[in-house]
């Protein structure tokens, strides 16, 4: 099957650790079982779902130290083709902790290295040679310490005189920046309490968030905008339209990557050449199998393909 090119940019990865817990209580020691390691952070779980589906991406990763040594070797066990930058520090880890008693879910997040202004124009320079011409180029995940909020902006700009279609699902001020418009990023995506923050509005209808992400393509903070509306589903909006994709109804197991799996699976859609409204239906069927996994496992391919068609898409 055909597809565009795809390029994964993922400046703050992390080792992702994922164990489980009788129960979670200050002051004891909390015996654990054995930790699952998954390479992680948002342009690196795009690039493991684009592979599970069939399609093939480049992931451009900022790493460092042993952490980032430990990383890669788990990138090239899931087969994925990799660019390495060097980051200005050691990789971060990330910790999930279930809690066996009434299966709830902690997440622990460290901080990523802090970035120079020099170091983000090296790691502009090269992220814009990676990339082919025509490619979609997914920003997915947080940005590191010291990274101006611009960079997804300026990144679009200089890859869309080659062709270059930007993706983004980030967070905190690069988001709120992008939104403002202007920036000529092709795709944002967000969730709803993301929406809520930047609307300053209860987007309490699925409606509400449609409106809003509809706002969002008239001030051309991007052609087409997602919002996730959590376990009911995602709208999306564009100069054409607005549609919305239920969420599939499956058991939740780890909520962890299912952002990232919507947008692995959509790239992936558009990237084939698919109508937005059926990439909008396998963005949801990625993201329902994923929440079906435990841990940091992400989804699996058999389970994408038969939740489609619980997924279905209606006009707004």
């Amino acid at each position: 099957m055909t597809q565009a090119p795809i390029l994964t940019v993922t400046l703050n990865p992390a080792l992702d650790l994922a164990t489980e817990a009788e129960a979670v209580l200050p002051g004891a020691k909390l015996r654990c079982t054995a930790p699952q390691a998954d390479p992680g952070g948002g342009g690196i779980n795009v690039s493991r779902v684009i592979r599970r589906l069939g399609g093939d991406s480049l992931a451009v990763v900022g790493l460092g130290g042993s952490t980032g040594a430990r990383l890669s070797g788990l990138v090239a066990r899931e087969g994925l083709r990799l660019h390495r930058i060097d980051a200005p520090g050691e990789t971060r880890q990330s910790l999930a902790v279930t809690e066996r008693a009434s299966g709830a879910q902690f997440r622990f997040v460290m901080p990523g290295p802090a970035w120079s202004r020099r170091r983000e124009r090296v790691a502009l320079r090269e992220i814009v040679e990676a990339a082919p011409p025509d490619a979609f180029i997914v920003l997915s995940g947080s940005q590191p310490p010291g990274v101006s909020d611009d960079l997804p902006a300026t990144l679009a700009r200089r890859l869309a005189r080659r062709g270059g279609r930007v993706v983004l699902d980030t967070s905190g001020p690069a988001l709120a920046r992008a939104a403002e418009g202007g920036s000529g990023i092709h795709v944002l995506r967000m969730d709803g309490g993301e929406a809520e923050t930047i609307s300053g509005l209860p987007l309490a209808r699925r409606q509400d968030s449609a409106d809003f992400a509809a706002g969002l393509v008239a001030r051309e903070a991007a052609a087409i905008v997602v919002i996730a509306r959590g376990a009911e589903g995602s709208v999306m909006a564009t100069r054409e339209g607005r549609w919305f994709a239920a969420a599939a109804d499956v058991p939740v197991r780890s909520k962890i990557g299912a952002g990232d799996s919507f947008v692995g699976a959509f790239t992936l859609a558009m990237a084939r050449g698919r109508p937005l409204p059926r990439a909008l239906q396998e963005g949801m069927a990625a993201a329902s199998a994923t929440v079906m996994s435990a841990g940091t496992a992400l989804c699996r391919a058999a389970d994408v393909r038969r939740l489609v068609a619980a997924c279905p898409v209606t006009p707004l």
